[in-house]
């Protein structure tokens, strides 16, 4: 079964469209949605959830469509976690008891001490990290199977952020438990994800296993004759410069006597996201 299967996703906005994008998310794998700010990573992700109405497109949370019942087993981080300012993890505790069938207390105590999170201190008076931190903490607490969480590492310090992805992958050593996380920080998602989805104006321009993009392309450094001799459908993206070119290709259709380097992520999305401009 696939965690979430979005097909002929439409919205439009004034000045903005997001344009028929389709993907599925494997059930126990994590996808990465990278692009630029503005790209339409969260307007996918609203959608998702139910808290935008698109234009067109069908899709399905854990093989259903979206209902209050489904939503017990989806855990939420938002960029801004929507915790009211006085409330501390004691208030929070006693509120999502009542919202969540399925909340563990004792799991949510376990994170909060697992954070160093303090028990006494007013939501407004965390950093944004610790911020993030809690909105985590929920979002594992309740038995979800599912992890959808828009820009959690924006704006916070490398340790952190690293904390936060190996946090993300504790949670997937269940087979059963998926996440979908969007971000522009793209070495981020490089260590985490399973498959990554490039979003660029609107447009998702791939979708793919993260090894199987590693392999299929390469990294090349030539004349810019030579590159004029390449099939031009397997360039990727390319910069030409006074001395030189360099470009992403499909390794399979490099010549032999190129010289080639592997790529990262984030080269990837760079060199596509130039080229479509």
């Amino acid at each position: 079964m696939n965690a979430i299967e979005v097909k002929n996703l439409t919205k439009n906005y004034k000045g903005f469209t997001l344009n028929n994008i389709s993907f599925d998310l494997p059930s126990g794998c994590i996808m990465g949605l990278i692009g630029e700010n503005g790209a339409g990573k969260s307007t996918t992700i609203r959608s998702i959830l139910g808290m935008i109405k698109p234009d067109n497109g069908n899709i399905s949370v854990l093989g259903k469509k979206l209902t209050a019942k489904t939503k017990e087993d989806i855990g939420v981080v938002l960029d801004e976690v929507g915790i009211p300012a006085v409330f501390n993890v004691n208030d929070i505790n006693t509120i999502m008891k009542k919202m969540y069938k399925n909340w563990d207390e004792t799991q949510f105590f376990d994170y909060i001490k697992a954070f160093s999170l303090p028990k006494d201190k007013k939501f407004d008076e965390f950093s944004k990290g610790m911020k993030m931190k809690l909105g985590i903490a929920i979002a594992l607490s309740h038995k979800a199977k599912l992890l959808i969480l828009d820009e959690p590492t924006s704006g916070l310090d490398p340790l952190v952020r690293d904390e936060i992805i190996d946090i993300l992958n504790d949670f997937t050593r269940d087979d059963d438990h998926s996440i979908l996380i969007s971000s522009h920080i793209v070495s981020d998602l490089e260590k985490l994800c399973d498959y990554i989805a490039f979003m660029h104006n609107g447009n998702l321009m791939l979708c793919e296993e993260k090894d199987i993009l590693l392999e299929k392309y390469k990294f090349i450094n030539v004349t810019e004759q030579q590159l004029s001799e390449l099939d031009q459908s397997a360039i990727k993206g390319k910069k030409i410069g006074k001395f030189g070119a360099e470009a992403i290709a499909e390794a399979d259709k490099i010549p032999a006597s190129f010289s080639s380097a592997p790529i990262t992520i984030e080269d990837l999305f760079v060199f596509m996201a130039k080229e479509d401009k």
